[in-house]
């Protein structure tokens, strides 16, 4: 039977721009550097546990089917919002939801949505 979540497999046409999106501009840890130029590399906080898997569409095919939405936690919103508007990251500023959780919305180099989420949902 299942005994694991692995993570979430992506397919872009560049590894190395996508995987330094997540590393450089969003902070996120690569706890596996993959295959050689970023193929099957894991963006992570933890090799042990579920992450994004990073593979070139062009080798492996684009496997992704439908739209990815990854949601990320964070504790303080508005700060990391200024963050990422410093690193040159085009996006809104966040806004609080109906739930009373902050939410910011925006996209990463390979059109897949990205959350980045304060509070609960």
């Amino acid at each position: 039977m299942i005994s694991s979540f692995e993570g979430t497999n992506i397919y872009t046409k560049d590894t190395e721009v996508s995987a330094k999106f997540y590393t450089e501009v969003l902070g996120i840890p690569m706890p596996f550097e993959g295959y050689g130029n970023f193929d099957g590399a894991k963006i992570g906080f933890d090799k042990k546990q579920p992450g994004i898997i990073i593979w070139d569409a062009a080798k492996w095919g684009n496997l992704t089917t439908g739209f990815v939405n990854l949601v990320f936690g964070c504790d303080n919103l508005d700060e990391t919002y200024e963050q990422l508007k410093a690193k040159g990251l085009d996006c809104q500023p966040p806004v609080t939801m109906e739930y009373g959780g902050k939410e910011m919305n925006f996209r990463d180099p390979d059109g897949n949505h990205i959350t980045l989420l304060e509070g609960a949902y």
